[in-house]
Order: C-alpha cells, then structure tokens, then sequence
C-alpha cells in the first residue's frame, strides 16, 4: 500500500501521542465503598506491575488509590509529578480535597523532592526506600519542605537509596520544624514490599500499619462519608 507522505507525517505523529499516552498511563483502584479521598501511588524502577498488589489493599482501607509509573516522573523537574497528581484528582470515584502521596524508589524520590513542596496540593507523603542521590543540598530541602513526610528505610539498601543521606534529610528537617518521621528496618532490603523481589513479610505488615494510621491523619477516616476535605 502506498503512504503518501502528509498521511505518514501524521501516522508518525498519532504513534508518538499513543506512546506518550501509554507512557503516562494511569490504573484506579477505587474503594469498597465507591468512592474516597485520592491516594496516588507511583511505582518504582521495576514498573507499576510490581506495586499492584500494595494499591488494592491501600484502596481497600478506603482510598481511591490511582498507580502511576514513577520512571515516567524522572527528568520531568517535578511537572510530570504535578500533572499525575491533578489527573488522580479527576478520576470517577475520587473525593474532592488535597490528594496523600505513597512512592516507592524512583516515585519515591521523585515525590520526595517535588511534591513535598506543594501544601496546596498534598496533605502528606508516606515514602518507601526513595532514590536519593540526586538530593545534594540538603539543607535546602528541609527548607522547601512544607507537608508531613513519613519515611520507611531499609537498613540494607546499598544502591540508589542510601539509609545515611535519608537520616540526614530526617534530622535536617526536625531541625528546621518541619514533620518529618523516619523509620529504619534493619533487615530488610530495597522494595521490601508485597509484589517486589526484596518483599519481607514482617516489615511490610509493620511499614503498612504505619502507613493506614497515618494516612488518616492525612485524610480522616476513609469510610466516614461525612469527613471534610482537608
């Protein structure tokens, strides 16, 4: 069959808009009870695949849990973290209100350093094992902090998420006010989460109920039909 050039032009362009669809592409899981406060997740290097079984049992606490890819956020400088979050907000079972933040590794990272800033937008972070050797300055970041942060830290992690950068940026930020917790676990392992290769099962169940209590500090008491937006 022959393309006439002009048609080929646009088959090139449609293919670059299906691929960057797809790249930004998105999964809901809602809550059992229709519809709830937004928690967005974003995945890790290894993929959204890896983080779906964590999104159900977040969104069966009560959350509309929307799953992005966190590698689709790296080298956006924080727009492509803003745009996921304002797109989370939109979805059909979503409550209206400040949206929780859950990030694994690189979604992590890319959460930790950007969305962390936005007060207006996110009403705190829960961080799993976040990327953190681009993180430099890090006094400046503890004073553009401005939304709770609750961190898990695997002991045993020796690659991209080093325990001693994320200690600094806890004291760092106590120092300067602002919430910051942190929680180190001695055995385990980078991704220690139901789904990754590094899963343990007694950190996981003890970082998730941590995780459940304080995403109702973020959010209220997700199966409260009458709670207000924060």
């Amino acid at each position: 069959m022959k393309v006439f050039p002009g048609l080929a032009a646009i088959i090139g362009v449609l293919t670059c808009l299906t691929a960057a669809s797809i790249a930004r592409a998105q999964q809901e899981f809602p809550p059992p009870q229709g519809k709830g406060r937004v928690v967005v997740l974003a995945a890790g290097t290894s993929g959204p695949g890896h983080y779906t079984t964590v999104a159900r049992e977040i969104a069966e606490l009560g959350y509309d849990v929307v799953l992005f890819d966190g590698n689709e956020m790296a080298g956006t400088t924080g727009d492509g973290v803003k745009t996921d979050i304002i797109e989370a907000q939109q979805m059909p079972h979503a409550l209206p209100g400040k949206v929780a933040l859950v990030g694994f590794s690189m979604g992590g990272g890319m959460y930790l350093y950007f969305a962390t800033q936005w007060p207006d937008l996110v009403a705190g972070a829960v961080i799993w094992c976040p990327v953190n050797s681009f993180i430099h300055d890090v006094p400046g970041f503890a004073n553009r902090l401005k939304v709770p942060v609750l961190m898990f830290v695997p002991a045993k992690d020796r690659s991209c998420c080093t325990v001693d950068l994320d200690k600094a940026l806890a004291t760092a930020s106590t120092a300067a006010g602002k919430q910051f917790k942190l929680v180190v676990y001695p055995d385990a392992s980078h991704d220690f989460v139901k789904g990754e290769d590094g899963y343990n099962p007694k950190d996981y169940s003890d970082a998730f109920k941590r995780m459940a209590d304080i995403l109702k500090d973020y959010l209220g008491s997700p199966l409260d039909s009458h709670q207000q937006p924060h």
